[in-house]
């Protein structure tokens, strides 16, 4: 027996992400930068917008001459000229004058309002009535208004997401910093697992925990790589996991974690070069048999064989870790809670987390929790749930009718 279950708990399981150094940086154009993670801060070059101008299509004009303008009270202007698309304008408009202006042009000198072009009507080609008054700064946006020459726009930590491109591509950035993403390499073991496209045979099932795993890696912004399915052969584990360790940031085994004389995995892990068992059981239900290791540099992680209990222990515990490697600000992870009332009494055991799948229902009073019961190696209790319900190790259970945080999966 190799000293199994000197359980810990989940904090003291996450701090230890310290341990490993972030991945280094590389250089990436713009097309390929979405989901990456900033190793640079961004600054604005320069004022965005460059000028002030309209949002829409009408007439440039002081906001002072449309005060008091209505339908029965029409302000008197007289169009001085056009603004150019793309070019500054080459007129200026003084009190009781206006300029035609497209939407996204440049401001004439001596304007600081917009009359939309639905307020006026042309009395001929040099005089507008205005039926309506237009503030000043009314349909424009002022320069600089977006941001500011040397404005720190986004942070070194921070992962980018659609919309951070396209500031990226308003500040001219066409190439960027960011950290590397971390390689994961998975293994699945066990005599009794088959491919995902054989039909198993009594006593088998199919390998669902390396396609559920590279899916839950690349969602985090990892890079997955299958190594197959190992038998319960101990040189068997111990070669493929020194080839997944060669070339991969972390390594996932998924199954051999738990008590039995064909468990090979803490084994193999003692036997790997520099190696440290640094956590064999943590206090989470479904997961407590999990491990973790250090080998070298590199994290090993021995997963539950058990579906849903290994996507648990990936959502609360290795997910922190690979966004460690991949360089992710902890100020930047992102985890949304929503609020909901819990649809039953659900009873738990004090010195563990429980860790509740719920499917959340809309309702006239707002979102209900309700459980998804079952147990850890059913895959279809992940599937129909929304989220996860997390009841602390001090409780011994919550109340059905409390409002309790929701986090979504």
């Amino acid at each position: 027996m190799h000293n199994f279950f000197k359980v810990v708990d989940i904090n003291s399981v996450l701090s230890m992400a310290t341990a490993f150094d972030v991945l280094p940086e590389e250089p990436v154009p713009l097309s390929a930068a979405e989901g990456r993670t900033l190793a640079e801060d961004i600054d604005a070059d320069l004022d965005i917008p460059g000028f002030s101008r309209s949002t829409m299509d009408g007439y440039a004009v002081q906001g002072a001459s449309t005060f008091g303008a209505s339908e029965g009270n029409p302000a008197f202007l007289r169009v001085v000229g056009n603004v150019p698309m793309g070019a500054k304008p080459d007129v200026a408009v003084g009190p009781g004058e206006a300029a035609r202006i497209a939407t996204g042009g440049m401001l004439p000198k001596g304007s600081d309002a917009v009359v939309m072009v639905e307020h006026t009507e042309a009395l001929d080609a040099e005089t507008i009535e205005a039926y309506k008054s237009a503030a000043p700064g009314q349909h424009v946006i002022a320069r600089g208004e977006d941001m500011c020459t040397g404005e720190r726009l986004l942070h070194r930590g921070q992962r980018l997401r659609p919309q951070e491109i396209g500031l990226l591509a308003a500040v001219g950035r066409s190439q960027l910093n960011v950290f590397q993403r971390p390689r994961v390499g998975i293994l699945s073991t066990g005599d009794e697992v088959v491919p995902v496209d054989a039909v198993p045979a009594p006593g088998q099932i199919r390998d669902v925990n390396s396609a559920a795993l590279a899916a839950f890696i690349h969602a985090a912004g990892g890079l997955p790589q299958a190594y197959g399915i190992v038998p319960d052969d101990y040189a068997a584990l111990l070669e493929t996991c020194r080839r997944a360790l060669a070339a991969n940031d972390m390594v996932l085994i998924s199954g051999g974690s738990s008590v039995g004389t064909r468990d090979f995995t803490i084994d193999v892990l003692q036997a790997l070069d520099d190696a440290d068992i640094m956590v064999h059981g943590v206090s989470i239900r479904p997961g407590k048999p999990t491990i973790l290791a250090r080998a070298g540099t590199k994290p090993v992680w021995g997963l539950p064989g058990h579906v849903t209990s290994a996507m648990v222990v990936f959502a609360v515990l290795v997910r922190p870790f690979l966004e460690r490697l991949g360089g992710l600000d902890p100020k930047f992870r992102r985890r949304f809670h929503v609020p909901a009332r819990l649809t039953r009494n659900l009873p738990s055991v004090q010195g563990r987390v429980d860790y509740v799948r719920v499917r959340l229902v809309a309702t006239a009073a707002g979102l209900e929790a309700d459980p998804v019961l079952g147990k850890s190696g059913l895959i279809r209790t992940m599937a129909v749930a929304d989220g996860l319900l997390c009841i602390d190790e001090n409780a011994e259970g919550l109340d059905g009718g409390m409002v309790v945080p929701v986090e979504l999966i």
